[in-house]
């Protein structure tokens, strides 16, 4: 396998990784008041891990030169478009269990940690077999074709989150109380500490992102198997996840065919990884951007124009939610499971 490689000190890893902790603490502190994101304020979030996601790689293109940078913004790219079906599925989630909007950025929060921890450890695990063992390569490249595959063909299947089997595990484990508590995980009744309906709802999104940690490490080590671009592409990625979600929550019924595009960038990155096993080799990375672009686009326009109104304006119901309202437009759970693509199928049920 032709592999981009170069020498990552230890302290730029403690560097990078350090920046990543700071930058969630300044987020955590900027919304400990636990109050209602809106569009604007999403928006300007987005916009600030857009930007620091973008100028990471351009650090990469001054320190390692235009190869590493641009196999970076290809992982950057295909990670930010699979981020968007976690989206789906956390608004399902929120929707199903009738969380209060003040307390989704709280459980969002603590899921990006947890969605980071997965993906270090997939990371360091998948780019070690692929390395030692060539035919891991032909093992990861079906499951992706697969998951392409169901993801194209599962968006009618309901998600009930309260089937999952770790939701139902920590339930039967763990004594709970079926209501929030505020902003609670835990609280004392009768000097017996419990868990609440919010920290099963936290159980609900980490068991989300384990299984989407799976796929989205597969397709990025499809690109290549440098784990500091792997980690960093997947990092950069995940960081805006929450600001992507109150951003996109009021447009999710528009995205109707996205799950068409997500599917073709997982097939062709297990295309690509198989063939990068074969005398083709690894399929050169301008035209692995190139893929990653015009599907992304084709398939988020062709969903907005064909979810266009009758006179070409955007439907009420459809947008983002702004700081004016008192809360942000939740999904319905029964309209919501017939429009959400599941990548793997879904979280299990």
């Amino acid at each position: 396998m032709n592999e981009l490689s170069f020498a990552v000190p230890l302290w730029v890893w403690a560097a990078v990784t350090l920046g990543i902790g700071v930058m969630l603490a300044v987020d955590l502190i900027a919304h400990r008041d636990n109050h209602v994101i809106g569009f604007r304020e999403a928006a300007l979030w987005s916009g600030l891990w857009i930007a620091i996601g973008l100028g990471f790689g351009l650090i990469l293109w001054a320190w390692q030169g235009g190869d590493a940078s641009s196999t970076y913004y290809a992982g950057y790219l295909i990670e930010k478009a699979l981020s968007i079906d976690n989206v789906f599925v956390f608004a399902l989630v929120f929707s199903f269990f009738a969380v209060p909007d003040a307390y989704q950025h709280k459980v969002l929060f603590w899921g990006v940690i947890g969605a980071l921890a997965f993906r270090l450890v997939f990371i360091f695990i998948g780019a070690e077999l692929l390395q030692v063992f060539f035919w891991t390569a032909y093992l990861f490249g079906a499951f992706l074709i697969w998951t392409g595959w169901k993801m194209a063909v599962s968006k009618d299947e309901e998600v009930h989150p309260d089937r999952n089997p770790v939701v139902r595990l920590v339930k039967k484990l763990i004594p709970t109380d079926p209501r929030f508590h505020g902003d609670k995980f835990f609280v004392r009744v009768s000097g017996k500490r419990i868990a609440t309906l919010l920290f099963v709802v936290l159980v609900a999104i980490e068991a989300t992102d384990l299984i989407f940690a799976v796929d989205s490490v597969a397709a990025v080590l499809a690109i290549t198997t440098n784990t500091f671009i792997v980690w960093t592409a997947n990092a950069f990625a995940v960081l805006g996840l929450r600001s992507l979600y109150f951003c996109l929550a009021g447009l999710l019924r528009r995205f109707t065919y996205l799950h068409y595009g997500l599917a073709v960038l997982l097939a062709f990155a297990g295309v690509k990884l198989i063939l990068s096993e074969t005398p083709v080799g690894k399929l050169p990375i301008p035209l692995t951007l190139g893929v990653i672009v015009v599907t992304i686009t084709v398939s988020i326009g062709w969903s907005l124009i064909a979810t266009r109104g009758p006179n070409g304006d955007t439907p009420h119901n459809t947008g983002c939610p702004d700081e004016t309202a008192e809360s942000a437009p939740a999904v319905d759970s029964r309209s919501a499971s017939s429009t959400t693509p599941h990548r793997t199928g879904g979280p299990p049920s």
